[in-house]
């Protein structure tokens, strides 16, 4: 387990030994687990935008995946 992403838009959290990303939307409050063809997608996107460093395009990248986050975050 492996926390790629902590801003204030994004958590996510990478399990390379299970092909799996978890994605938690702080704003909303809700996530998913993408596995497989998926979250490599989803880490290759990922990593693209941690090359800009671009706080607004975290937004733009949720945006496309925010349909899928329909789990909600629970804090413990």
């Amino acid at each position: 387990m492996q926390v790629v992403c902590n801003n204030p838009v994004l958590y996510v959290v990478d399990f390379p030994g299970f092909d799996a990303i978890e994605v938690i939307d702080k704003r909303l409050g809700r996530g998913t687990v993408f596995r497989d063809a998926a979250a490599r997608r989803f880490r290759a996107e990922l990593a693209e935008l941690a090359a800009s460093e671009e706080m607004g395009d975290f937004d733009e990248l949720i945006v496309h995946y925010q349909s899928l986050l329909n789990q909600p975050a629970i804090y413990h």
